[in-house]
């Protein structure tokens, strides 16, 4: 890898890169797509990051379809190089986490939910960061506070990348792409896009009510739909991660979900204002 790029450098062209834990689907894709548009080379990675995961089972079912994704990327862009290492190659045999501060965006939401996760999502995207050293990275939005957190390990690390944020690519039912969606059974593909549903309704709400009546009309709403369980939905300030008080001007909300259908967790956001 280290020497393709060595190659990129000398010939100064511009690298952007998507990491990824496989099982491409059209979401990846698009943000592969604007990687080729603004850059000369893109390097998509393929890597399950164990580290990031606080439950086992979900670890070993993650699907990994390394030989489908790299046709989907052949047929994209010649411009494309894939880099798929070993958990050996990342690791070196000591798979652990670093210990990061991420000014408290961490503890918030999926945080107070997914035991270390964050520490594994930074572990693993730095050490891709000082192999790759692209001059930009491309994330998407449906895992918004990932994003945040991304651009406060650039930050605080003074790595010279450019985060890129991507709007969520959506099936046409609404739901948010993942490859999660893949694991769904027939039934509960048919319950999930109420998630999106609710979400629209929510911005609509929240455009006259609090956020807190707005959060126990979600609640509300769950609570009527026997194959979907909410873990949690948080109405939070963008910039911080904090859940919401009280509404102010000048400050940009989001609303954050997270919905287990059967044992597959689904996370979702929208912009409120």
């Amino acid at each position: 890898m280290e020497k393709i790029l060595t190659s990129f450098r000398a010939k100064q062209l511009l690298v952007g890169f998507v990491p990824t834990m496989g099982a491409l689907h059209q979401g990846h894709l698009a943000l592969v797509e604007k990687a080729l548009a603004h850059n000369d080379k893109v390097v998509v990675s393929v890597f399950v990051n164990p580290t990031q995961f606080d439950n086992p089972e979900d670890l070993k079912k993650y699907p990994r379809t390394l030989n489908e994704d790299l046709a989907l990327l052949k047929d994209l862009s010649v411009d494309i190089i894939v880099y798929a290492p070993t958990v050996e190659d990342m690791y070196k045999g000591n798979t652990i986490s670093e210990k990061f501060d991420f000014d408290g965006l961490e503890f918030e939401m999926e945080g107070r939910f997914r035991n270390g996760h964050f520490d594994g999502v930074g572990t693993i995207v730095k050490r891709l960061f000082e192999i790759i050293k692209p001059d930009s990275a491309y994330f998407g939005e449906k895992d918004f506070q990932q994003l945040q957190i991304i651009k406060k390990l650039v930050e605080k690390h003074d790595l010279p990348v450019t985060i890129v944020g991507c709007p969520i690519y959506r099936e046409t039912s609404g739901l948010a792409m993942s490859s999660r969606n893949t694991r769904l059974k027939p039934a509960y593909k048919k319950a999930v896009p109420f998630i999106y549903k609710t979400l629209k309704t929510a911005k609509i709400k929240f455009g006259t009510k609090s956020a807190n009546k707005v959060t126990e009309w979600v609640e509300s709403q769950f609570a009527k739909q026997p194959l979907l369980k909410l873990e949690y939905f948080i109405i939070a300030d963008e910039a911080t991660l904090k859940t919401v008080k009280r509404k102010l001007n000048k400050k940009t909300y989001r609303a954050f979900i997270a919905v287990y259908a059967d044992d597959i967790r689904l996370i979702d956001n929208i912009a409120l204002n």
